[in-house]
């Protein structure tokens, strides 16, 4: 390849001076053929083939590299072939005679052929996608995988994550109504690939058989849902460009905090600030072209949605439901009922008949047991010799004052005792434990040892009026004699005294 000097000397020679092109190959020692080519183009053209070229030794191999390549799509991306091995693998199992170079090269064409070409997107405003990231945090002290719920809005590039202890179905419900609420109004569509909380089947023609709670929420706030080809993500790419830049800028370092719920605060804040920022090529800024996006969004419903998954199931012997590999208590009085379990976020309400018979904490564990020791407190008034045995109690730690009035009470009366002690426990089903607690060290410092007296104290603490015991409805209560000194006694102890 000649240097673009040489082809301006040439044809200036030529043109200008008005040299023949003899003479020029000769004064520039170059043959005539590359003078008239020099003439002919004003810059080099460079090598030009007029047609494919030929592989011989290759030719009849190359279905077995194009199997090769096709297999690879479907393996690890750490275990597809080179070059280097396809070639290697030629060599030794088709007694492929040529060189490594004819190989790459076809394998580097092949390979460009095959790559998926894309057509740009327009992206009008009032339009979402949605999808679930990972990421690593520490929350209180304890190290864990989160599941980060992302919602993107094209058009303006606003966002909103939300971290959740696993992707479940309830949580994708409540991603979804914390996004409407943080944004104030429901989009036209929403984008989704197809993840089984949102799709139970792909069927033919494209078609999507949904979930009965996506079928709920898609009625509730009557969005349109969309569904890219199964495993293209790049049919959602502004989500998944929003999964990559949450975590490497709202999520790096790896966040700590004492609560989930306090690190979705600092999340959303975070959200907030960038509606400031200007993305892409944009001259305005997020929250400027957001503008736009509510302008477009339907209003909020007037009923709220409750984001839970539900199961219909039946309590247990020991008045336990489950609940996604978890027991939770109910009161002994609903065994063996049928019963609706609301699975939320971050608790598990149980319902017999339409009524809420019992409420826990969310248990992101396998095989925890999670009990309301007031829950058994009815059948262990009938079965008083379990109560050290009871493992729903094990864990309840009771304050000083009802243990010591335990001891009083068994003391003074043995077994029937440790009945009226689960009679004063069960005080604290209608009272507050610290009005309970409280009349329990009224009764202890009044002498008053028994249910009966600590439940008119309960009352009277209640009613904040005085408390009247008539002592007559205690029998079992040791009885007061006081005697009037006689003169003589007395007497006798002054002397004593003297003495």
């Amino acid at each position: 390849m000649f240097a673009m000097e040489i082809y301006a000397a040439v044809r200036r020679f030529v043109f200008i001076e008005g040299n023949g092109r003899r003479e020029a190959a000769r004064v520039f020692g170059l043959s005539r053929d590359t003078i008239a080519k020099m003439c002919r183009y004003s810059a080099p053209p460079g090598y030009v083939r007029t047609k494919a070229p030929k592989r011989p030794k290759l030719g009849p191999l190359l279905p077995v590299i194009d199997s090769i390549l096709e297999t690879d799509k479907t393996a690890p991306p750490k275990q597809r072939h080179t070059a280097k091995r396809i070639f290697e693998r030629l060599r030794d199992e088709h007694g492929f005679a040529g060189g490594y170079t004819v190989v790459k090269d076809y394998v580097r064409l092949a390979r460009t052929r095959s790559r998926e070409v894309f057509v740009p997107l327009a992206h009008p405003p009032g339009h979402a996608q949605v999808d679930f990231g990972e990421c690593v945090g520490v929350i209180g002290g304890v190290r864990m995988k989160l599941h980060v719920f992302c919602f993107d809005l094209p058009h303006s590039d606003a966002c909103f994550i939300k971290a959740y202890a696993a992707e479940t179905t309830e949580a994708f419900l409540d991603g979804h109504v914390s996004a409407f609420a943080f944004f104030g109004g429901v989009p036209l569509s929403i984008l989704y690939d197809n993840l089984k909380i949102a799709v139970a089947k792909i069927l033919g023609g494209g078609e999507r058989r949904r979930t009965q709670a996506f079928t709920e929420l898609v009625s509730h706030f009557l969005f349109d849902d969309r569904f890219g080809r199964p495993g293209k993500g790049n049919d959602k790419g502004k989500v998944e460009g929003l999964v990559k830049y949450s975590r490497a800028n709202f999520l790096t370092p790896v966040p700590h905090a004492p609560s989930i719920e306090a690190l979705n605060a600092r999340l959303a804040e975070r959200c907030r600030a960038r509606q400031n920022e200007r993305a892409g090529r944009h001259e305005q800024t997020i929250g400027e072209r957001l503008v736009a996006d509510m302008a477009a969004f339907r209003e909020l419903p007037a009923t709220p949605f409750e984001a839970c998954h539900k199961v219909a199931t039946k309590v247990s012997s020991l008045s336990l439901v489950r609940y996604r590999t978890n027991d939770y208590s109910v009161p002994t009085k609903y065994g063996f009922r049928d019963v609706l379990a609301k699975g939320f976020v971050d608790e598990v309400a149980i319902f017999c008949d339409g009524a809420l018979i019992a409420r826990h904490a969310r248990s992101y564990a396998r095989d925890d047991f999670i009990f309301e020791p007031r829950h058994y407190l009815a059948l262990l008034e009938q079965k008083p010799g379990a109560l050290d045995q009871a493992a729903p109690l094990q864990g309840w730690t009771l304050p000083e004052t009802l243990a010591h009035l335990r001891r009083l009470l068994e003391t003074r009366m043995g077994k029937r005792g440790k009945r009226e002690f689960i009679q004063v426990l069960r005080l604290t089903e209608v009272f507050p434990e610290a009005v309970v607690i409280g009349a329990a060290l009224d009764a202890i410092r009044l002498g008053a040892i028994g249910f009966d007296a600590v439940k008119q104290l309960v009352i009277a603490r209640t009613e904040n009026r005085p408390a009247r015991l008539d002592l007559s409805a205690y029998p079992y209560l040791p009885s007061l004699n006081v005697k009037t000194t006689s003169p003589a006694d007395y007497l006798a102890l002054v002397s004593r005294e003297a003495a």
